[in-house]
């Protein structure tokens, strides 16, 4: 038996080229598929796999739209683990520690616990009226951070508990390494869900900006690349990179405005504690009212128009698909970084042409958190609803409380007619 702590010593000398090798994800593609395409080259089979694919999962997610934001969420959680499984199972095949007391275990409890903090936070911060009328609920939104440590302080022990003589350095590279992957998939998802709640349309956008930019790049890279763009990515072209930018910005300002055209789409998504469903019914804001702006000097002449009607919000999809373009691509190439780093072509073989869940997501969770750096930063002011919601809660002479200043304020203010200051 190979001494581990002389393996593990050998490792902390070795450079990229001595990391270990994961053994290549088997070929997934469905035996029809193949039959189907058997007379083709390797390039052009790989064109049809990943089209065809393409179009099924862009289907699917149409109908997941369709089935409600529910159904969203839902999803965004699947992927969510999905991605978390696919990044740890290669830590455990890169440093062989399928062995390790207790690891498995823990890197799935860690997944848990995480995630019944973040959603935690979600229940108590949009669904607080629901949480009211039930006691069991009250005590777990009231004491949900202290749990949500006492959760994670309990696996922290375990860990611990769980160290080895000869197994340590590698039971902490794997102790990093999980953490790593929750920040990177969890906190990010988090946001996704963040983005949904403020609207319909915060989440089709970026992400359907995203899926374009990445097919888009792909088709004039296929087609019309000949400079390559980045080392990490070698298939990279800067045709392929350019066009997908100015696909990708034609798109979202056309997207957005067939969106906000709809209610369905951008009002914010609340709970009806009354009829237990989500429901998208509001008067739309004014970023998704149509205004009438001025084209600028030089476009007059070129256009032929002095005005044009569209909705603010198309304005704002400008900046969400400048970045899915411009920035968007670098999650990519990190992520391609990291696969040449571990000699791995993809992260799994989940999906036919196109790799594992991760391989398709690593752009959005750079995405998700732009938009809500965004919307926080530049599109979301006080929010009244909410704020009701959280008054409602508190108890009567809190309550009670609130309303003396509040009236106290609004008199000195002068807002308040004579009438009502008795």
């Amino acid at each position: 038996e190979v001494d581990l702590e002389e393996r593990l010593r050998e490792l902390d000398l070795r450079s990229d080229s001595d990391i270990p090798d994961v053994p290549p994800p088997t070929d997934s593609t469905p035996e029809i598929l193949k039959r189907a395409l058997s007379g083709l080259s390797a390039r052009w089979k790989n064109w049809w796999i990943r089209g065809i694919l393409s179009l099924a999962m862009i289907s699917g997610f149409f109908l997941i739209i369709y089935l409600g934001s529910f159904m969203l969420m839902l999803l965004v959680l699947s992927i969510q683990v999905k991605c978390y499984h696919e990044i740890i199972t290669i830590g455990y095949r890169v440093y062989h520690s399928y062995d390790l007391p207790w690891f498995r275990s823990l890197s799935w409890y860690f997944l848990l616990c995480v995630n019944y903090f973040f959603y935690g936070e979600t229940v108590a911060d949009y669904f607080a009226t629901f949480v009211q009328r039930r006691e069991q609920l009250q005590f777990l939104i009231r004491y949900h951070r202290f749990i949500s440590f006492a959760l994670y302080l309990t696996g922290f022990c375990m860990f611990v508990l769980s160290l080895v003589k000869k197994h340590y350095r590698l039971q902490f590279y794997m102790f990093a390494w999980t953490h790593v992957t929750l920040l990177i998939t969890v906190t990010q998802s988090h946001l996704v869900i963040q983005n949904l709640f403020e609207g319909m349309i915060w989440f089709l956008v970026p992400i359907s900006s995203v899926i374009c930019n990445d097919i888009t790049a792909y088709i004039f890279g296929f087609f019309f690349g000949r400079t390559p763009l980045i080392k990490l990515s070698p298939k990279k072209t800067w045709e392929g990179f350019i066009g997908g930018f100015f696909s990708t910005v034609v798109f979202g300002f056309v997207f957005s405005y067939f969106l906000a055209q709809h209610q369905y789409f951008v009002c914010p998504v609340e709970y009806n504690s009354e009829t237990n469903r989500f429901v998208t019914e509001c008067e739309p804001s004014e970023l998704f009212q149509m205004k009438k702006y001025s084209v600028p000097p030089l476009l007059q002449a070129v256009l032929g128009w002095e005005t044009v009607n569209m909705y603010p919000f198309q304005m704002h999809s400008f900046a969400l698909s400048t970045f899915a373009s411009l920035i968007g691509p670098f999650g990519g190439f990190f992520a391609s970084g990291f696969k040449r780093a571990f000699k791995i072509k993809d992260f799994a073989d989940t999906i036919p042409g196109h790799g594992g869940i991760m391989d398709r997501f690593d752009c959005q969770y750079l995405m998700a958190t732009f938009v809500h750096v965004y919307i926080t930063s530049f599109i979301r002011g006080p929010n009244p609803s909410k704020l009701l919601k959280q008054l409602l809660i508190l108890q009567p002479e809190q309550q009670l409380s609130v309303y003396k200043t509040l009236k106290s304020h609004l008199v000195e203010k002068g807002i308040l007619q004579p009438s009502l200051r008795g």
